[in-house]
């Protein structure tokens, strides 16, 4: 088992960046996959980005040049480096985790409680 705690959420204007952290109560070195989604009111919760315990990472269209997931195995912490946000990016963001490949492909995972993203001037 694993237990997330995202921080970092907040107001920042267009154009502006954040960084949004996901502590894990441990060891992320073995863990097989973690990620960020999100969900915007009225919308369903979907993926920005992923990343394996083997570095690759992929992203949403909509965030693609924009974000940037990283792993820090040492401080056990998954980081979504956000730039130039735009409003629609304004969601309760969430982090979440996959400890094996096979519950990966069973879409088995463990969540955060999330952390509010607002974009807005």
């Amino acid at each position: 088992q694993v237990q997330l705690v995202e921080s970092g959420g907040g107001l920042v204007q267009p154009g502006g960046s954040l960084r949004l952290s996901c502590a894990a109560s441990r060891s992320i070195f073995s863990i097989y996959a973690t990620g960020w989604y999100r969900q915007a009111p009225g919308k369903e919760r979907e993926l920005v980005a992923g990343i394996t315990s083997g570095g690759n990472p992929n992203y949403a269209d909509s965030v693609k040049g924009r974000f940037t997931i990283s792993r820090d195995n040492a401080k056990n912490t998954i980081y979504l480096q956000m730039n130039s946000l735009k409003p629609e990016d304004t969601a309760v963001y969430y982090c979440n985790a996959a400890l094996t490949e096979r519950t990966y492909s069973n879409r088995i995972y463990y969540w955060g409680k999330g952390t509010l993203v607002t974009v807005s001037s």
